[in-house]
């Protein structure tokens, strides 16, 4: 009998393993390219529940106050799809180098998601556009 339960035991506790959540991106990279100051900065990344439990994203973070994610308040079905919003703020005018993070109870519990880009002020003048006359050409 202590064998039984013993088996039993065992059995349900691997069992319990093999049934897990998995989240999958669609890409964990969104490059925003060169974009204008004041533009929409929201961008979505797209994820799969590829596990066959329930997908439960607990926390979104973002490493800068600069960028808002938001996460699913619900829970992501098995073969089901979600979304996690990150609005950047892009009335910043610099190069975009952001990670958001996000936490869940998936097979791999933290993933590390990226925004990359530049802002720029088209109308501020770089200094390398602007061509003044060396002392030889006057």
């Amino acid at each position: 009998m202590k064998q039984l339960i013993t088996i039993l035991f065992i059995g349900l506790f691997s069992f319990a393993l093999n049934a897990q959540a998995k989240i999958e991106f669609k890409t964990e990279t969104i490059d925003y390219g060169t974009i204008e100051k004041g533009s929409n900065g929201l961008r979505v990344f797209e994820f799969t529940n590829t596990g066959n439990e329930p997908l439960i994203i607990s926390k979104v973070s973002s490493s800068c106050g600069c960028t808002i994610p938001k996460k699913p308040e619900d829970p992501i079905l098995p073969g089901k799809t979600g979304q996690i919003e990150v609005k950047y703020d892009t009335n910043r005018v610099m190069p975009i180098r952001k990670t958001i993070t996000v936490i869940s109870n998936a097979d791999t519990p933290t993933v590390a998601l990226k925004i990359k880009g530049e802002v720029i002020d088209s109308t501020k003048l770089s200094l390398l556009d602007k061509k003044e006359k060396s002392i030889i050409e006057q």
